[in-house]
Order: C-alpha cells, then sequence, then structure tokens
C-alpha cells in the first residue's frame, strides 16, 4: 500500500510543481521564506517583512525545509521537487498507521479497504503532490498518536507514555492545532486506565513532563525575544482578524493579509510582530462584539465549508474558486460515510467511538472560529477514510477485533 501510494503521489508531482516556481508564489510562500532565512544563517525570520525573528510559524516543518534548502539550494528546483517528494513519503506512510488501527479495531477485510482507501484517497494524493506546507506530516504524526494513545490503554510503561508525550510536543511544534485533540486523547485514555483498576497516575505525570519537556525550548525561545507567553505561534490574532470583518463573499479577506495590503504591511513592520498581531486580536473581537448575529451566522457557514466544501454558488466566487463543484461531491461524500461509520463504531465500541468524536468535534473547532482553508480539515481525513471504510466494508464481524 505504502510503495503503491508512493508511487501515486510522485508520478503527480511532474504535473504541478512548476506553480511553486512561480516569483509571486515563492514569495508568499511562508514556510519556504522562514526556511531561506534559516538556510541563509539569518535564523527563524519573519516570512512577510524583515523585521527580525518571529514566532509567526511553528519550528519543526520551517527547520525540515531548511535543511532541503541546504541540500538542494534555496528554492531551486531540486529543492522544490524534494519538498514535494518528501510531503509525499509521509502521505504514503500515512497508510501504515491507517491500516494498523483499521485492522486492530474492526478486522483484516475493513483495514484493506482503509489502507487502498487513503492510497487513492484524492486528497491524500493532492496533499502529499502538490502542497509544499507541514499538512502531509501533520496529518501522518495525528494518525499515529491517535493509534498510539489507543494502545496505551493496555501499557504500563512509564517509557511508551513518556514517548507518547514527546511525540505529542514534537506534533504540536509542527502544527499547535493538535493540542485541541491530543490532550483530550490522553485524558480519555487515562480514564479509561481508571475505570479498568489500572494504574494511571504516574502516565499521567510521566506524559505530562515529556510533552512540556519538548515544548519548553521553543515557548521559552519565544518568551525571551518577544516578552511574552506565545503557544507556538503568534498569528491567531491576524488569522481571527481575516475571517471576521464583514466580507462574505469568500471565506476569507485575504485583502486584509500584509501579503496583499501596503497599509497592513506597513502596520507590521512599524509596531513589530507581537503588537501588530495584538492589535488585529483586538479589531477582531471587537467586530464579532458589534456583530453577533453576523458572527453566528458566519460560524455556520465555516461549518458547513469544513465538512462539505461548500461556500457559494456565486459566479464571482466559482470564478476564484473553479474545482469547487467536484470537491463538494468528494468532500460532502466523505463526511457522509464518515459519519454513518462513527454511527457503527459507537453501537459496536462506544470507548473508541469516543475517540474519533473527540478528533472530529474538537479538531476543527478553532476554524470554525476564525476562518477555514481548504487544506486545514484534511489532517483527519486518515480517520475518516477508516470511518468510511467501516461504513462501506464493516457490516461482517467475522473478523473483526476486539
Amino acid at each position: 500500500m505504502v510503495l503503491v501510494a508512493l508511487a501515486v503521489r510522485l508520478a503527480v508531482i511532474p504535473f504541478t510543481y512548476h506553480e511553486w516556481m512561480d516569483p509571486f508564489v515563492l514569495e508568499h510562500w511562508a514556510f519556504g521564506l522562514i526556511a531561506r532565512s534559516i538556510a541563509s544563517g539569518h535564523g527563524f525570520g519573519s516570512p512577510l517583512a524583515d523585521t527580525g525573528l518571529s514566532a509567526l510559524l511553528p519550528p519543526v516543518y520551517s527547520y525540515l525545509l531548511a535543511g532541503i534548502f541546504k541540500v538542494f539550494g534555496i528554492e531551486t528546483r531540486a529543492s522544490v521537487l524534494a519538498a514535494l517528494s518528501l510531503n509525499s513519503l509521509f502521505s504514503a506512510l500515512t497508510c501504515i498507521p491507517v491500516f494498523l488501527l483499521a485492522r486492530q479495531a474492526f478486522g483484516q477485510r475493513v483495514a484493506k479497504w482503509a489502507g487502498w482507501g487513503w492510497a487513492f484517497s484524492p486528497y491524500g494524493v493532492y496533499y502529499g503532490a502538490d502542497w509544499a506546507w507541514s499538512t502531509c506530516l501533520v496529518t501522518l504524526e495525528l494518525c499515529c498518536l491517535f493509534l498510539f494513545a489507543r494502545r496505551l490503554e493496555n501499557s504500563s510503561r512509564k517509557r511508551d507514555w513518556i514517548l507518547f508525550g514527546a511525540l505529542c510536543g514534537v506534533s504540536a511544534l509542527t502544527e499547535p492545532v493538535v493540542m485541541s485533540v491530543l490532550p483530550l486523547l490522553g485524558i480519555w485514555t487515562l480514564y479509561r486506565r481508571y475505570r479498568l483498576a489500572r494504574p494511571w497516575k504516574a502516565q499521567m505525570i510521566a506524559v505530562a513532563l515529556a510533552g512540556v519537556a519538548t515544548l519548553s525550548p521553543w515557548l521559552v525561545r519565544n518568551y525571551m525575544l518577544f516578552h511574552k507567553f506565545i503557544p507556538v505561534r503568534s498569528g491567531y490574532g491576524l488569522e481571527l482578524y481575516i475571517g471576521n470583518n464583514g466580507y462574505t463573499q469568500h471565506w476569507v479577506n485575504r485583502t486584509l493579509h500584509p501579503n496583499h495590503s501596503d497599509a497592513e504591511l506597513s502596520e507590521y513592520e512599524r509596531v513589530g510582530e507581537v503588537a501588530y498581531m495584538d492589535h488585529k486580536m483586538q479589531q477582531a473581537k471587537g467586530y464579532i462584539r458589534s456583530h453577533p448575529a453576523w458572527f453566528a451566522w458566519m460560524t455556520f457557514r465555516r461549518i458547513v465549508y469544513m465538512w462539505t466544501g461548500y461556500w457559494s454558488f456565486d459566479a464571482a466566487y466559482l470564478k476564484d474558486e473553479p474545482l469547487d463543484p467536484p470537491n463538494i461531491f468528494v468532500n460532502t461524500t466523505m463526511s457522509i460515510l464518515g459519519l454513518w461509520g462513527l454511527r457503527r463504531v459507537w453501537q459496536r465500541d462506544r470507548s473508541l467511538g469516543v475517540r474519533f468524536a473527540i478528533v472530529l468535534l474538537f479538531f476543527p473547532l478553532t476554524y470554525y472560529f476564525s476562518h477555514p482553508e481548504t487544506y486545514y480539515f484534511r489532517p483527519v481525513d486518515p480517520l475518516i477514510v477508516v470511518l468510511a471504510a467501516v461504513a462501506v466494508a464493516g457490516r461482517s464481524n467475522q473478523d473483526a477485533a476486539a
């Protein structure tokens, strides 16, 4: 499955990598700009302007990309191909936890459907072969940690809990949104151990200390630089602002982003990253407080968009998003199958159903209130593929695992 999935993704790259060589794209490729700064010896610099060190993005993928730049050259064709190939490998490797989770929980038949389903998943292929971002890495991390958390129910070895905590920290330093679900998965595992009369207190301390120890160097670095506690990245004020300002034609008003607005860029350069983000947070909260009905309606629209891909069929909107109609079909189909599968899981194994529900409920929550992007929900896709396989192929229980 992994080899076939990798071959499919690598075969797509020659048709997609050219857009990453566009000078405009390179100048607005945030991870690429930070990686360029690191590889050039200037440290973790801002991707928006030459204002010094930054905490705008998390460090793991930035340093990984900087390593690629060191080997293959900064923003060269070879480095872009290497980055897309590595992301394709991450996406292909996700077949392993998908298969193991499905086999352990639902049996061999469902595992085959789930594994091959991910190998040929349109989102898995696209974001592996055409998205030089951290999406595929955090997708692999989240799926592995979901499987790991379930297995910890039966493990009293402290090293397993320490490893889980450390890997949670690494995932948070890849994309901090995972912290909306990983602590809850850990807490549910500890609760299950408590209900089964198994040791849990020492395990709780081990996982917490390991997670904090992994995160601490980056958090301390940010506090020493900016004299403020920054939970991994600093940019949520801007994300909230560009999604909550009265604009409704699209799910985000990109004209208010410093990449597209001279006025916003000028403010960012004048006041600095932290003060700028604080101001954007104030503006966003001020608009939300004064327009509660608008915010409620937009939150509903964002929820619909995350689960179906639908925002609008307006001609002006579709001119900017021509692939929305087929995406709506794929996204909605997978969501329906996933929720159908969740219902079956809930009927068979309530404890496992809670685990899936935690991820589906809490992972997208922050995006409902700020703004969505097409790739924001993708780290959850492997789990939805598993649930979809349960919906399609899970009727027979003859080989299902306990």
